[in-house]
């Protein structure tokens, strides 16, 4: 008589309770933000509807009546123009500058903030101030302070090397360039911040204190246990600071108005559709900036590869 190996029988019953449990989270966050949702296509669908179209025409607003069909003549210069390139690279560098600052010292303003005891809701309202202020109110501040006449940087930075007491923020590029960077970065820090110290909060102290009781020294707790705990808030953080850096518009519009080819695409975009009156080449640049704008998005995503679901505590 012969005989077979028998298997154990399987615990299912655990796993299709999560399971379960997992697919009704799942439902009742979608009906949550089903409404949401469809308030935000039927605000924006229109818009990039009506830009997608105006983009396949020859269309300006002092000439309504020669509007002309041309297909996608007007996205062909726009991508074959030196002026757009240019101006994309000013846009990724204000970004990777801006977001890459504001990563660190953010960091480091959530790691106070997690950290101290007292007057903890002072500390963090004074950090969160920048960030309350309206950006146009803060361009118009940052302008002043990088003033040739009446500005105080020069006055206070001359000891440094590249700093002079007639030094011209606005007379070339690259200073033109470090000043927009200097203003966005003092306003959208507190933000970043904000959103670390979610993270930071979630990182468990009994974790910290089983990597001390080992021997791990400061940075080997940060970078073996805390960062790697954060990285879903690091990507969020990043996500959300990187899109909105990179459709920058207000500050170089109050500091520069684009002199010194300070100008980013969204700023291109302001000029060709309100200056010229370009809508048909203005839509298209539209739609260039929001596709791009979405392959950023899928690109930082896939860069942290994060599960959100496991971070978020689901197995």
């Amino acid at each position: 008589m012969s005989t077979t190996l028998q298997r154990p029988p399987a615990d299912v019953s655990a796993k299709p309770a999560a399971s379960d449990r997992s697919k009704a989270e799942n439902r009742l966050g979608l009906k949550l933000v089903a409404p949401a949702v469809i308030m935000m296509l039927l605000v924006t669908a229109w818009p990039m509807i009506q830009a997608l179209y105006l983009s396949l025409f020859r269309y300006r607003l002092t000439a309504p009546d020669d509007r002309e069909f041309i297909g996608i003549d007007n996205y062909v210069t726009v991508l074959t123009d030196s002026l757009f390139w240019r101006d994309t690279w000013n846009t990724i560098l204000i970004m990777v500058v801006t977001v890459a600052v504001e990563l660190v010292i953010g960091f480091a303003f959530a790691m106070v903030m997690h950290r101290i005891i007292f007057a903890r809701g002072l500390m963090r309202t004074s950090i969160l101030i920048p960030y309350g202020i309206i950006t146009v109110v803060s361009a118009f501040a940052w302008q002043f302070a990088f003033s040739l006449n009446n500005g105080f940087v020069n006055a206070w930075f001359n000891w440094l090397p590249w700093i002079a007491e007639d030094t011209n923020w606005f007379g070339d590029h690259w200073h033109a360039m470090f000043a927009i960077m200097v203003s966005e970065i003092w306003k959208t820090t507190p933000f970043m911040a904000l959103l670390l110290l979610a993270g930071l909060s979630q990182v468990s102290e009994d974790m910290l204190e089983a990597a001390q009781v080992d021997g791990a020294t400061w940075w080997q707790r940060l970078w073996k246990v805390i960062l790697p705990n954060m990285r879903a808030a690091i990507m969020v953080a990043v996500l959300f600071r990187a899109l909105d850096a990179y459709r920058i518009f207000d500050n170089i519009y109050i500091m520069t108005r684009g002199a010194q080819d300070t100008e980013s695409i969204s700023f291109l975009t302001y000029r060709q559709v309100i200056e010229q009156m370009q809508l048909g080449l203005g839509s298209a640049l539209s739609v260039v900036l929001f596709l791009s704008v979405l392959l950023l998005a899928w690109l930082i995503v896939k860069l942290f590869r994060v599960d959100l679901a496991s971070a978020r505590g689901e197995g």
